[in-house]
């Protein structure tokens, strides 16, 4: 229980300093896709915090000349420009071996994911950070390029999410026993597996609104089946927690659809970025369920003054996994008025 109210803490704070959305920052896009030879359709969406833009703006690059101003378009929480640029006749038609650079984006803690179809068919994706704001355009990426650049794509989009954290952890809490815990994790891979591969490949299409609410609502559940348990009663995730990380899994498995649909993938290695990305994820998985681990082995070796009123102990032992409840039915409540508004 010490490492349930330390370990909680601590992601309960990383989710609180975050917007209510659990993948804030949102990620700018910086979508570039070449209509024609020579001519490109450049997409720029930025987030917005109220009614401020954030200060990035990218830098294409020097062949690519706008034609005509951009047209901008306000949507809830992002600003679009939309912009028709053609390549300088001496550049010879081609942006392969140029770069862009995101201005701005070293002052800011946010990521924007860069997407860039040519009409070769060759297509490049990458994740732009404060650390990286530059992406030198290739010929065409290698299946190794691929496979790591997907792959750290997967890893980050999990560690990044604390909502499917908090729900592997809240598992964690349920679930005793190594062999069951096992199963539980295997199930919550294989679901969330599938539906990332049925949605990459177009045959699940569901709204991601919908999606992140059940993501959050799974959150839920599982906190009320905890406490269920800290009673003595047995619940039905208490009995089937497999069951329960299968059917959430399949849920949490479109959520990283939609976010591996915001990078794009490369229609000539669509099987190899479907898999690396997967890769990714379960890396990031691995990596987050040894950090709890260690922190229980660290804990356990560390004395600390018991409570000895029972009902306090209780109050205290309970108090992380209400928190975590409490946090994610706040996120399931704005994610439900943010599809449902449109309809009010």
């Amino acid at each position: 229980m010490r490492l349930l109210w330390i370990t909680a803490a601590l992601l309960l704070s990383i989710g609180a300093s975050a917007p209510a959305n659990a993948h804030e920052i949102r990620p700018a896009l910086l979508d570039i896709t070449e209509t024609r030879p020579g001519w490109f359709d450049v997409t720029w969406k930025v987030p917005m915090r109220g009614d401020m833009v954030l200060a990035i703006e990218p830098v294409l690059p020097p062949s690519l000349k706008p034609v005509g101003p951009p047209a901008i378009r306000m949507l809830p929480g992002a600003n679009v420009q939309r912009l028709i640029c053609r390549t300088d006749e001496t550049a010879g038609g081609s942006i392969v071996g140029e770069s862009i650079f995101i201005d701005g984006l070293s002052s800011l803690q946010i990521d924007v994911l860069l997407r860039i179809d040519l009409a070769d068919g060759t297509s490049h994706s990458a994740i732009l950070r404060p650390s990286s704001p530059t992406f030198v355009i290739p010929e065409q990426a290698s299946k190794g390029e691929v496979a790591w650049s997907y792959t750290r794509m997967g890893v980050i989009h999990i560690l990044d999410g604390i909502d499917h954290l908090l729900f592997v952890f809240a598992m964690m809490i349920l679930v005793t026993g190594f062999w069951r815990l096992l199963k539980t994790i295997t199930a919550f891979t294989v679901a969330h597996s599938v539906t990332l591969a049925l949605a990459t490949l177009g045959v699940v299409n569901v709204p991601s609104a919908p999606t992140e609410a059940i993501i959050s609502l799974s959150i839920v559940f599982v906190a009320v089946e905890i406490i269920r348990k800290r009673r003595g009663e047995a619940g039905f995730a208490e009995r089937n927690p497999w069951t329960v990380a299968l059917l959430f899994g399949l849920f949490h498995g479109l959520g990283f659809a939609g976010a591996l649909s915001e990078a794009g993938v490369p229609q000539h290695e669509v099987p190899l970025a479907l898999l690396m990305f997967n890769v990714g994820v379960e890396v990031g998985q691995i990596i987050f369920v040894c950090i709890v681990l260690t922190v229980l082995v660290v804990i356990r070796r560390i004395k600390l003054p018991s409570i000895p009123r029972p009902a306090l102990r209780r109050a205290v032992t309970l108090a992380p996994v209400y928190a975590i409840g409490s946090v994610a039915a706040f996120w399931t409540i704005e994610r439900v008025v943010s599809f449902l508004s449109p309809f009010a």
